[in-house]
């Protein structure tokens, strides 16, 4: 099974890592990060490098896409040398999905049409100007695309396509693995519930 991650510089590296550390405990799993070109692409932060293993020119075909988001996903929007990759992996794979911005991606390659989806609450608008419903969840499924919102929804995103490909058993066992018990020390993980003094600081930084 070929899982293939999109990487370009300005990614958010949990939108990748998160799905991945998952995802690569399927059985046969075959998991390629490609880019531009292979070689290091640094994250949004400019602190932290990825490898893409391999060009987009040489993968052809995946089982499971898996876009993520982050400064770079808008900065490609109009990149479209990447969205025709997107369209033409899009075409091989049984599944399609997206973590945080990288929903954005799909949208702008047309794949999101009329179909509810999710992104990071701060691109909700962008999204729906590409024809998508957007609906706040952390996780949407719409048949073969499954869309996650903001970084750490990757990993449950994840979970739940190894739940539709492995079962329910390799699913829990992968969470155990992984010991993704979360219990956060704030209820402010969405922006519906976290209190305005959390997103007047955002707003001033």
């Amino acid at each position: 099974m070929r899982i293939v991650f999109p990487v370009f510089d300005g990614l958010t590296a949990l939108d990748a890592v998160g799905p991945y550390e998952v995802l690569r405990m399927l059985p046969d799993a075959d998991v390629v990060f490609a880019a531009a070109e292979a070689g290091p692409v640094t994250d949004g932060a400019g602190m932290l490098t990825l490898t893409a293993t391999a060009a987009f020119a040489d993968v052809t075909a995946a089982d499971v896409l898996v876009v993520p988001g982050g400064p770079g996903a808008r900065a490609n929007l109009g990149n479209e040398a990447l969205l025709d990759w997107i369209r033409r992996i899009d075409a091989t794979a049984g599944w399609t999905t997206s973590v945080c911005t990288g929903s954005l991606l799909l949208g702008a390659a047309g794949l999101l049409k009329d179909l509810h989806a999710t992104t990071h609450w701060s691109a909700t608008d962008l999204l729906e100007a590409y024809g998508a419903r957007y609906t706040e969840q952390r996780v949407v499924e719409q048949g073969r695309i499954v869309t996650a919102a903001g970084v750490s929804s990757g990993i449950d995103m994840a979970l739940r396509l190894a739940e539709l490909i492995a079962g329910p058993v390799a699913a829990q066992a992968f969470q155990l693995a992984i010991e993704y018990d979360p219990q956060p020390p704030f209820d402010a993980g969405s922006y519906t519930k976290a209190p305005q003094a959390a997103k007047d600081y955002l707003a001033s930084r």
